[in-house]
């Protein structure tokens, strides 16, 4: 007989095995994914309790289900949060992911076989932004932008000159691997000239948005999606700001439209993620986070690496391999075995195909959590150039021996004094 009170660790050892390596991978080795953070600990206690266990379907006090008076408190306090964080006029903190809210977003003023107009994926779109393998670009007729090859930056009177010939019902901006800021204002403004809806996906620079970091959309848009984590050091999650106007409608789409209960454990989680970032450390954290990503990209520079657009203004940086005569694919191999995290990701005008790739996508929010700054960096970009220089697997060891060194003098997780998330990790 299962003992539903046992402990992980007792209940399902294998899995509870799996989560530990999985922690021990990520305490040990440097995690520079851009999309990807560290969460604190109250924000995965609060993912793992019962509020799992309530179905909730509806809004707060418009529920299909009874016994919703408390979910019903914790979803309005995340609205609140949000609303407070991002000045916005309306929240729908349900969809379960940044696709889905995007999804939601474009159903909400557009119907299928409607025109979008957004970043183009191999110059550092997103998948959800009318790539032809998704959604966007089934439902809808996607069509794109891109940046300039010579520049690597968003050409506006492009988008604007695309624009007026393909009069698309919505302009999406916000990228997955654009290093500078975007003019949200000028997008807006060619969104008005041709009619059509400006909807803004800033999943990646939410929470420099938050810290008033980088430039808010929401002035600027009438739809804003973001995900939770990435900057916003939240769980895995979507969200939705809107203006007024649009907020029955998109609360529509999301519920009946695409998800049926919310995941309230997810949206308690979400709220404490939103709590975090209005406190004042938030923003000094954030500003890091750009300190840390222009350190690394002027000394990876420095050893002879080409970045995309010739620097950041954000958190990240799109490596261009090809001076260095490696590919995205074989560096994030190569990587990976010395304890570095990166992913291969396509960089303007690229010969290679997309499972190979001439360029990485290097991040530093996680490692910014941990606490690394402007010194820290400058060893990272001698660990991977080192690697990607000399390749070999003594030299790959060595590093990871280094790797592990400066990640113990940055500690993210450690043994509870008592069982506790994690798997039995608890984060400091």
């Amino acid at each position: 007989m299962i003992d539903r009170r046992a402990p992980l660790a007792k209940a399902d050892p294998a899995i509870f095995q799996l989560i530990r390596r999985e922690v021990e991978r990520q305490e040990h080795g440097l995690e520079l994914i851009a999309s990807e953070n560290f969460v604190s600990v109250a924000v995965l206690e609060a993912m793992g309790t019962a509020l799992t266990n309530k179905y909730a379907e509806g809004l707060p006090k418009k529920r299909y289900y009874g016994g919703c008076e408390v979910v019903d408190e914790v979803e309005q306090l995340a609205i609140d949060r949000a609303k407070a964080l991002f000045k916005a006029e309306h929240v729908n903190v349900q969809p379960h992911a940044g696709a889905q809210a995007n999804m939601a977003a474009y159903l909400a003023v557009a119907k299928p076989g409607d025109t979008v107009l957004g970043l183009a994926l191999p110059h550092g779109g997103h998948l959800t932004h009318g790539a032809p393998v998704n959604f966007s670009g089934t439902l809808f007729r996607a069509t794109q932008y891109g940046v300039r090859e010579d520049t690597g930056r968003i050409d506006y009177d492009q988008v604007r000159e695309i624009a007026r010939r393909e009069r698309p019902r919505i302009l999406i901006g916000g990228a997955s691997a654009y290093a500078r800021i975007i003019d949200f204002a000028r997008l807006r403004s060619i969104a008005d000239e041709v009619g059509a809806i400006f909807i803004v996906d800033m999943a990646h620079i939410a929470g420099l948005v938050a810290a008033g970091i980088h430039p808010s959309p929401v002035p600027h848009a009438q739809i804003v999606t973001t995900t939770t984590h990435k900057t916003l050091r939240g769980p895995r999650g979507g969200l939705i700001l809107c203006q007024e106007a649009y907020g029955k409608e998109v609360d529509k789409q999301v519920f009946p439209g695409l998800q049926g209960g919310p995941l309230e454990h997810v949206i308690a989680a979400k709220a404490v993620a939103l709590g975090e970032a209005l406190a004042p450390e938030f923003k000094a954290y954030a500003t890091q986070i750009v300190r840390n990503a222009q350190a690394l990209a002027a000394a990876l520079v420095e050893r002879g690496y080409a970045i995309v657009s010739g620097g950041t203004d954000t958190h990240l940086m799109l490596v261009d391999l090809r001076p260095k005569r490696v590919t995205g694919k074989e560096a994030q191999e190569l990587l990976d075995r010395a304890g570095i995290t990166v992913n291969k990701n396509t960089i303007p005008g690229d010969p290679e195909k997309a499972f190979v790739t001439s360029g990485i996508r290097i991040g530093t929010p996680a490692v910014t959590t941990r606490g690394f700054t402007e010194t820290e960096m400058l060893k990272v970009a001698e660990f991977i150039d080192t690697v990607l220089t000399k390749k070999d697997d003594a030299t790959i060891t060595r590093v990871k021996a280094d790797v592990r060194e400066l990640a113990e003098q940055f500690p993210l997780y450690a043994p509870p004094a008592r069982a506790a998330v994690a798997g039995g990790y608890h984060a400091r």
